[in-house]
């Protein structure tokens, strides 16, 4: 099959970019959407042009890292898939295909595809732990967990940072990651002594990075290609409220005198 691409091409953040329209031949069906993109740098490398620069690692929809907005939808739009998942056998022959880094003020573009979603790790570094200091290591099965509460947990650590939620959201807002980030430990014994600190401080992080507020267009929830629940976000909403109600402002919040 062959097809026509439109592609963001960028140097870095402080220079504008342009979309380039480059062909794409002989693209096998049962390729994913970035082996295509691997042969078209092939052929990008042999002519001595730069080739398309974009993420990528694990290439199993586990690590998160291949973003990009494919056709106006972040990964594509195919429920549940990554960018790596996606194969080529999902476009016809002679489709015209545009590919875009996600849009954020909080993700500024390292270059072409690629952007700086390092943002994420500072809110992580603001709460999204368990840093309670409880001796010798228990039992493992010496806290008892309900497997309602199990399973809700797992299903907010499916979240892999990709940052699709962000670029869907019109506001760029980064509220189904945190939600995410912040329930996985919330939901469990062992994150309940931080649970609202965890909460307020992930917040402030989210805030000072730029990222947009909620407005529950459920977007975000809509291309997670881990389908992460946007009932989590009124979790966050909840224990955020409870934090600044018990804390009074940031710095009884931040000291750590919680009490459940």
């Amino acid at each position: 099959m062959n097809l026509t691409l439109k592609v963001w091409r960028q140097k870095n953040s402080k220079t504008p970019g342009r979309f380039v329209e480059y062909q794409a031949n002989n693209i096998i069906p049962d390729m994913s959407f970035l082996e295509m993109l691997d042969v078209v740098n092939e052929e990008l490398i042999g002519r001595g042009e730069d080739p398309i620069a974009f993420d990528s690692d694990c290439r199993e929809g586990i690590c998160g890292s291949c973003s990009a907005v494919i056709n106006g939808v972040a990964h594509g739009g195919h429920k549940a898939t990554t960018a790596c998942q996606l194969h080529m056998r999902h476009f016809k022959d002679g489709h015209h295909i545009v590919i875009e880094p996600w849009r954020a003020r909080a993700f500024p573009v390292v270059k072409d595809l690629v952007v700086d979603r390092s943002a994420f790790d500072r809110i992580i570094q603001a709460g999204g732990f368990i840093s309670v200091s409880t001796g010798q290591a228990p039992e493992a099965n010496s806290l008892p967990v309900p497997k309602i509460q199990a399973d809700r947990a797992m299903d907010a650590a499916a979240c892999i940072g990709c940052g699709a939620c962000v670029a869907a959201c019109k506001n760029a807002s980064a509220m189904l990651f945190v939600a995410a980030k912040n329930a996985h430990l919330g939901l469990l014994p062992q994150g309940q002594a931080e649970r609202h600190r965890r909460a307020f401080n992930m917040v402030k992080a989210m805030d000072e990075a730029g990222f947009g507020s909620c407005t529950n267009t459920n977007s975000c929830e809509a291309v997670c290609p881990k389908e992460i629940s946007v009932e989590f976000i009124a979790r966050l909403n909840r224990d955020y409220a409870v934090a600044l109600l018990k804390g009074s402002g940031q710095t009884s919040v931040k000291s750590g005198d919680e009490k459940t």
